[in-house]
């Protein structure tokens, strides 16, 4: 067994105290602020000394390899990009604290996924088009880390997959920009250049994300072993059962109950270090 530790730099004298605690034979160093501590024995005093310290922990299997991963599939808002792209879009009317209102009831899983989508959606009627692109170019800002994750991923072949239950103007943007492989999101109706506040085509859940993700595997041939999935909200947990691991990023409780693993304090990127 081994243990990641991620999140804040360490020194020698703190490293050889958690290697004690764990009896680990070696410690390896990932990169800033990461670390593998190998042949460690599992223990509880671990979790409240990371978190004295600001650290995510791991307890990685040996088995699990990263020569091994072919699939990564991502959530956008809170995940991929730090913002909730419909908030901004809300705030751009005036209306975010009603929009983020409902945002954060469907996330935290205490109402109905897709009717809060609708409810939301129905406010944003008569946005213009051409606001989309200034939240682009103005607020879609990436999580730490996350074009070292897709870079890594390109540079291993490991697949790429954004899904999300926002919309496709913003996933088409971060594909072009990321290049990332494919992508799953909503598709808003636009009319005379406005949003009309109505959705098009089947709407994107957590049902239909770990959909996509099994269609992805069948097509991929790939084993949920070879699967990562990455997430915050609860319309992400579907897709987490599917995937064989599954990291829960700056996640909501209720998600990280679900999830392999969480990300606290790690940068996005920190994700491949879970892997030998």
């Amino acid at each position: 067994m081994n243990l990641v530790i991620q999140g804040t730099a360490l020194n020698p004298d703190a490293l050889g105290e958690l290697a004690a605690l764990v009896a680990a034979n070696h410690i390896v160093t990932l990169r800033f602020a990461a670390y593998r501590l190998t042949g460690v024995r599992e223990t509880p005093g671990v979790e409240p000394w990371c978190a004295q310290r600001q650290l995510d922990f791991a307890w990685v299997p040996d088995e699990r390899r990263l020569s091994e991963l072919r699939l990564v599939a991502m959530d956008m808002d809170s995940t991929l990009v730090t913002i909730e792209s419909i908030d901004e879009m809300g705030d751009l009317l005036g209306i975010r604290e009603r929009v983020a209102a409902v945002t954060a009831q469907a996330m935290r899983g205490e109402i109905d996924y897709a009717e809060s989508l609708r409810r939301r959606v129905a406010l944003l009627a008569g946005l213009e088009e051409q606001s989309l692109e200034h939240i682009c170019e103005e607020r879609m800002h990436l999580s730490p880390g996350a074009e070292r994750l897709v870079a890594r991923c390109r540079e291993a072949g490991i697949r790429t997959l954004l899904v999300s239950g926002g919309f496709n103007f913003f996933t088409a943007w971060l594909q072009q920009r990321l290049g990332l492989d494919a992508t799953l999101s909503n598709e808003l109706e636009i009319a005379d250049g406005r949003l009309t506040g109505r959705l098009l085509g089947p709407l994107v859940d957590g049902a239909a994300k770990a959909g996509r993700l099994e269609s992805e595997m069948t097509a991929l041939g790939l084993a949920p072993s070879q699967v990562l999935a990455v997430g915050d909200g609860a319309n992400d947990v579907p897709m987490m059962q599917v995937a064989g691991v599954s990291v829960a990023y700056r996640a909501k409780p209720a998600v990280r109950e679900h999830a392999t693993h969480a990300l606290d304090h790690a940068q996005l990127d920190g994700v491949l270090n879970l892997y030998l």
